[in-house]
């Protein structure tokens, strides 16, 4: 992978955090209540939304696709942390003690940043970069593919027979946010 490559990623990631670390400081960690079936089902949301309007040309509500891919980014990293630690399940009496500390939760962010960079470094040296190749619409369909193998795996409580998780999908959908983000911001 090349550095120009690399830079690219960081330069997208750091507003993707940016954002991610604002909504922190507005809602806290309350999506730690989410569990990863219903992260999947938020990033479907957002993947069918960019769709949509990648069909229709035109949104009616006044964001484009540009924060639905970060919101992609984003809920693909707590989609790992939830891997990782679980969801709250059963909510606490005190509902204080759901939340995670915040510079727990960055380190948890970063660590996840970082797992996905080098799958996506490695991969990159393998395929030659041909996602700079492909429209961004492709890399739609593939993020909502690739979430359709996560409902079916998760309707299978995580059973594979010979396929990748749920968390190696879940990387995959991150990088192809990301270079979707790539595409739509940095010309």
């Amino acid at each position: 992978m090349g550095k120009k490559t690399s830079q690219e990623f960081d330069k997208v990631i750091e507003k993707c955090k940016d954002i991610f670390v604002t909504k922190m400081k507005d809602y806290g960690s309350a999506w730690r209540v989410l569990r990863t079936s219903s992260l999947t089902d938020q990033i479907y949301i957002k993947a069918n939304r960019i769709r949509s309007i990648e069909n229709k040309g035109v949104s009616k509500v006044d964001e484009g696709i540009i924060p639905e891919f970060i919101g992609i980014v984003n809920y693909s990293v707590m989609a790992q942390i939830q891997l990782e630690i679980g969801s709250k399940v059963n909510l606490p009496e005190n509902i204080n003690d759901m939340y995670m500390d915040a510079r727990e939760v960055d380190k948890m962010y970063d660590k996840y940043v970082s797992k996905g960079k080098a799958l996506m470094e490695d991969k990159n040296h393998d395929y030659g970069e041909a996602w700079r190749n492909m429209r961004v619409s492709s890399l739609t369909d593939i993020i909502l593919m690739k979430l359709m193998r996560v409902k079916q795996i998760e309707n299978n409580k995580g059973e594979t027979s010979i396929s990748e998780g749920v968390d190696a999908n879940y990387y995959d959908i991150f990088n192809y946010a990301v270079f979707a983000l790539i595409k739509l911001l940095i010309k």
